[in-house]
């Protein structure tokens, strides 16, 4: 497939400022640079991950609004939470389309990220029951069996997407060698993307998607740089440089409706 969806995560772990209207306001524009997605936790205003959908629910409503992005949830993220709380805003919020699921437990940093098999199912089963699309992300190559094995269990959204995470102290790290090595291991009808923690440059970006990325994951969440040495100044900056690259590399960017007939997601009103 020559498109490439741009995902666009804006909120970083760290931030202790989460308001819906500016991170609304940004993510609207981001639409008009390429993006074609956006993934948000549920935090609070102050960036803490909450099981109340309340400020999430309002930022969604707002980029609902302004765009037509696709809305993505996410159901992780290390907190205290049970994997019940981390699906609040599958239940709670109408208009979410997916949701990325994690594969597996890892260590991330100094903290474990507990994702046991009963919660990916449970979670997994919530997205069917929903009509949610789920995105898979996977930190080590283990967690690809893990998630196909859910494919005998529940109805699974086909085509499967599978995001392979790189670069968290305590994971995959990002190099070419592993990002040729995990790509073996997506199955042949699974659509596959890419997210690089703690980037700096582009350069694993780049590879990813000359070797067919099918998603491309940019933005705070997942580091600042714009390049080696300079911090974006917003989220935007970061977007208009993936947008310019994927063009460069001679693949078209996905508008978030031809992210949508790729992934198989339909529309919430």
């Amino acid at each position: 497939m020559n498109k490439v969806i741009i995902s666009l995560a804006p909120v970083s772990a760290a931030d202790t400022r989460v308001i819906p209207e500016e991170v609304a306001a940004e993510v609207v524009q981001a639409e008009k640079l390429g993006a074609a997605m956006v993934h948000l936790h549920v935090r609070d205003q102050t960036g803490k991950l909450t099981p109340d959908v309340t400020d999430f629910a309002e930022t969604i409503g707002l980029i609902r609004k302004g765009s037509n992005l696709v809305i993505q949830a996410s159901s992780g993220g290390i907190s205290e939470m049970n994997m019940e709380q981390r699906c609040a805003p599958l239940f709670k919020c109408p208009i979410v389309e997916m949701t990325s699921l994690n594969g597996g437990s890892t260590n991330l940093g100094d903290a474990v990220y507990a994702n046991s098999l009963p919660d990916i199912l449970y979670c997994a089963t919530v997205a069917a029951e929903k009509d949610i699309v789920p995105e898979y992300e996977v930190f080590e190559i283990g967690m690809i069996n893990s998630i196909c094995q859910l494919d005998s269990q529940i109805k699974v959204s086909k085509p499967m997407l599978i995001n392979t995470v790189f670069g968290h102290r305590g994971t995959m790290p990002a190099t070419i060698d592993a990002l040729v090595h995990f790509r073996h291991f997506v199955p042949k009808d699974a659509l596959w993307g890419v997210t690089h923690f703690g980037r700096r440059g582009f350069d694993f970006l780049a590879a990813a998607i000359g070797m067919g990325a099918d998603l491309v994951r940019i933005g705070f969440e997942d580091s600042k740089f714009i390049d080696p040495e300079e911090r974006a100044e917003n989220n935007l900056q970061l977007v208009e440089k993936l947008a310019t690259l994927i063009r460069a590399m001679d693949r078209e960017i996905a508008t978030p409706d031809e992210a949508r007939r790729i992934l198989n997601v339909k529309p919430k009103p």
